[in-house]
């Protein structure tokens, strides 16, 4: 996540729906605790990566797919007086 925490994530996730606003996702998520202003370019770097498994021509053998993307995530922070 470039924050030095690793998340991984299992099954295809949950579809957003509009009624659950801004909430974290139930089974896969992220929460970064600090602003990346001290990180170079200000921005966290990571990288997303994704692997698929299938049945391959059903020979009793599997065909996996592995792909990765980087990724940079500029985090803020607000501070609000209640």
């Amino acid at each position: 996540m470039g924050d030095g925490t690793t998340v991984t994530c299992r099954g295809p996730g949950t579809p957003y729906r509009q009624s659950r606003g801004k909430a974290m996702s139930p089974d896969c998520a992220h929460l970064y605790e600090r602003p990346s202003y001290e990180q170079p370019g200000g921005r966290f770097k990571g990288t997303a990566t994704a692997t698929w498994t299938a049945p391959a021509l059903n020979d009793g053998g599997t065909l996996t797919e592995t792909r990765s993307t980087p990724f940079t995530a500029a985090v803020h922070e607000v501070q609000v007086v209640n």
